[in-house]
């Protein structure tokens, strides 16, 4: 059997290990029923066969690209493999080989420093903490009105991504409503250019928030990718690797990051007052240029979710203290501090919190860094569209020529 069907084969018995670790899987479903057809596997059996189909790679005929994929991808398999079976493995040596990034404490400077500008965007009497609260209140989307306000978005930053990137005419998402999960937002790839996103009424939905939940999950993020790497990897070049998509492997990482860099890349500056529009339209009154210099205010603040894991799974430090500290630095209630740590405590998720945090850092970086002239329309294509691995990434970050280090097309 050849050794792509052997790593979709590998991918398929890791989710009968834990439910999930297969994100989306559009490949044949003859592998998928033969998989459940199977006896439950034992990680240890997964572990020794990530480590065979490793070495396979060392003789393979593959292109380069695939087998950095690959290995890449292997690489992190192993680990999970290594977690599941229960042997000891450290917090940061699993984020390590998940997802191909070093990992440390952020600077608590960095977070003070945003503290005092959002305490000069938000005056007012009572704590900082009190007054984002009330701000953050004030932005909340009604329940009712939810589902709407998403398409209103949806709509608009489609025809954005569609006058830059091409998708196919019978793409299509369904977004659904849900409850009782330690996510904002996730999107389910269906296959055949439609994805379904699920979106969790538990959490508040702040109206000048959604365009971003909404550029992640679909336009140009999470469904965009899997709609172009459909057409151009797997039906184009037949790299069929890519009908699968496994949590807690270095893709994950490239995926959030892309995502989260959705609405600078579509709408850019004055992503605020865009989004005013389109909510006054709804008969919603916002002020768009103060929730966007809120949002970049507050960004620093994003690296303190993965602080809080790195205390929790490498620190040893109890959840009452995760919990403040969470509290302390993101400005939250308890409430959604607790929110936090349950996704920062759930076996298939725990570590997760990098690809964002990471995923972002690495992806801004290497955008900033592109070749003068280059526009981010064509570089962000490129991750829309090639397996590219956070190794690469870095290599091509570090050998931007020196005529280019102090100038940003």
């Amino acid at each position: 059997m050849d050794l792509i069907t052997e790593y979709l084969l590998l991918g398929l018995r890791f989710d009968r290990l834990e439910r999930g670790f297969v994100d989306a899987y559009t490949g044949d479903p003859t592998l998928r029923a033969r998989v459940e057809g199977e006896a439950s596997p034992r990680p240890g059996e997964l572990r020794l066969r990530c480590r065979e189909l490793l070495t396979e790679l060392d003789s393979s005929d593959l292109a380069h690209e695939r087998i950095a994929f690959l290995r890449a991808q292997l690489t992190g398999l192993e680990c999970s493999a290594r977690v599941m079976s229960g042997d000891p493995v450290g917090f940061v040596e699993e984020v390590a080989a998940y997802f191909d990034v070093r990992i440390g404490l952020g600077d608590e400077a960095r977070y003070a420093a945003a503290h005092s500008e959002l305490h000069e965007l938000l005056p007012g009497d009572g704590t900082l903490a009190q007054r984002y609260a009330d701000y953050r209140l004030a932005d909340e989307c009604p329940a009712d009105r939810l589902h709407e306000v998403v398409h209103a978005f949806s709509s608009q930053l489609r025809d954005h991504v569609r006058a830059e990137y091409e998708l196919a005419p019978t793409e299509t998402v369904s977004y659904d409503v849900v409850t009782d999960q330690p996510w904002s937002g996730f999107n389910y790839y269906r296959g055949e250019f439609h994805s379904d996103v699920a979106i969790n009424a538990d959490l508040p939905h702040r109206l000048t928030q959604l365009p971003h939940l909404v550029a992640h999950e679909s336009y140009p993020g999470h469904h965009t990718e899997h709609c172009r790497k459909e057409a151009s990897l797997v039906a184009g070049q037949q790299h069929r690797e890519h009908t699968v998509f496994l949590v807690n492997t270095p893709e994950c990482l490239i995926a959030e990051g892309l995502a989260d860099l959705g609405i600078s890349v579509t709408v850019g500056q004055r992503w605020g007052a865009w989004a005013a529009e389109i909510l006054r339209d709804l008969g919603f009154s916002v002020d768009g240029e103060l929730a966007e210099r809120v949002s970049q205010a507050a960004a620093p603040l994003n690296d303190v979710r993965q602080d809080a894991a790195i205390l929790l799974h490498d620190r040893g430090r109890g959840q009452e203290e995760v919990l403040d500290f969470l509290q302390r630095w993101t400005l939250v209630s308890r409430e959604r501090a607790q929110q936090s740590l349950r996704f920062l405590t759930h076996p298939l998720w725990r570590a997760y919190t990098s690809t964002y945090v990471e995923g972002h850092r690495l992806l801004s970086t290497w955008l900033d860094a592109r070749p003068v002239g280059a526009s981010i329309g064509a570089r962000f294509r490129r991750l829309l569209d090639e397996p590219l691995t956070p190794g690469r990434i870095v290599a091509e970050t570090d050998s931007r020529p020196a005529a280019d280090q102090d100038v940003r097309a």
